[in-house]
């Protein structure tokens, strides 16, 4: 009785019905209990060498319910052990010119561990001292942004990397409250943050609004034209990026910078792949995508031809369509890793708990 009610009761955004709750938490349940059979002795998930990879089912099993149990105690004991003196949550990789990627593991590291609520107030505040330290500075276009690594042998930023970072920093950041009197508190420089961010979008064409990976690399930019500027190649999930990126720096809905990158999400919407991408980084993008316009307080996407898209309906139908019989997602395509059930899955739980 109570899921015909729900049925009933369910709304219709562009002929899609919004799914029962009921539903939608059967889902999440399903995905946490795959994840919680996935976990090693050790308390870590998939490859010990990448925390994120611990802190991401992590992060989606506390959002699934089971902040509790003792696999929540075990990993957070497994991402704390990786912790280095200087903060970061990362495994040394000497010889591949890096830390081990240490400002992507320690941004969702930090993230994961603040949503436990069990871990401790020092290692939160250290791994906020040492994302701080990790942000470019200087006077060129990398400035404000960051890259995979602090200790990289090249200057390099990228949009994923720098909204990990500022979702981290902005999510965290009321424990600075609780860092010891004299001890120099850790902030970003959010407005030069923002010149790197606005810095990667179209600000004309049929992409105007829409966000690049960055300006130098070709998943970033295309050939330069006749006047020698980098055409930028805009894309969802990095559109999306740029979204959440901006409203952690203070922007609103208003500002012209976010509606435009909204603008470009309403034109380009689709669940069916990542806009520009196809099918590579899919999960990414849903989680990236839900975050977003979470944060930036986006309950229904506006279509050019007027349209109006229940994004959390059009989303979470699409995820539970998607789910394996044994809870699990995965995505064919293995770009950024995605063919591991365990780091989809994670995407699709943390996606789920904001569609509700």
């Amino acid at each position: 009785m109570k899921k015909i009610m729900a049925c009933a009761l369910a709304i219709v955004a562009g002929g899609v019905a919004a799914v029962p709750q009921a539903d939608i938490d059967a889902a999440i349940a399903r995905g946490v209990k795959y994840l919680l059979a996935q976990q090693a002795a050790d308390g870590s998930f998939s490859d010990p060498q990448m925390p994120a990879l611990t802190a991401l089912p992590l992060w989606a099993i506390v959002r699934g319910g089971e902040a509790k149990g003792e696999a929540v105690k075990k990993a957070v004991g497994f991402v704390l052990k990786t912790q280095r003196p200087d903060g970061g949550f990362y495994v040394p990789k000497p010889g591949r010119g890096g830390s081990g990627l240490g400002n992507y593991n320690t941004s969702v590291c930090v993230s994961a561990l603040y949503e436990s609520g069990i871990a401790p107030t020092r290692a939160i505040l250290d791994a906020r001292t040492y994302i701080a330290g990790s942000q470019l500075t200087g006077d060129d276009t990398m400035s404000g942004g960051f890259g995979y690594d602090r200790a990289s042998r090249r200057r390099y930023a990228d949009l994923s990397n720098t909204s990990y970072a500022l979702d981290a920093m902005r999510r965290t950041e009321g424990v600075e409250e609780f860092r010891p009197q004299g001890e120099a508190k850790a902030d970003l420089n959010w407005e030069q943050a923002l010149k790197f961010v606005e810095h990667l979008q179209e600000k004309e064409g049929a992409r105007a609004g829409g966000a690049a990976y960055n300006d130098r690399t070709p998943q970033g930019g295309l050939a330069t034209n006749s006047t020698g500027r980098v055409q930028l190649r805009a894309y969802g999930s990095m559109s999306y990026a740029a979204v959440l990126s901006m409203c952690h720096a203070k922007l609103t809905r208003s500002d012209p910078r976010v509606k435009s990158a909204l603008e470009y999400c309403s034109k380009f919407w689709n669940v069916e792949e990542n806009p520009g991408m196809g099918n590579q980084g899919l999960y990414y993008y849903y989680d990236i995508l839900a975050r977003a316009l979470s944060v930036a307080g986006v309950a229904v996407l506006e279509q050019p031809d007027g349209r109006k898209v229940d994004w959390k309906a059009e989303l979470s139908a699409r995820l539970l369509k998607l789910q394996k019989p044994d809870g699990s997602w995965v995505n064919d395509n293995n770009r950024f890793w995605e063919n591991d059930p365990v780091l989809v899955t994670s995407f699709a739980i943390l996606t789920l708990s904001l569609c509700k």
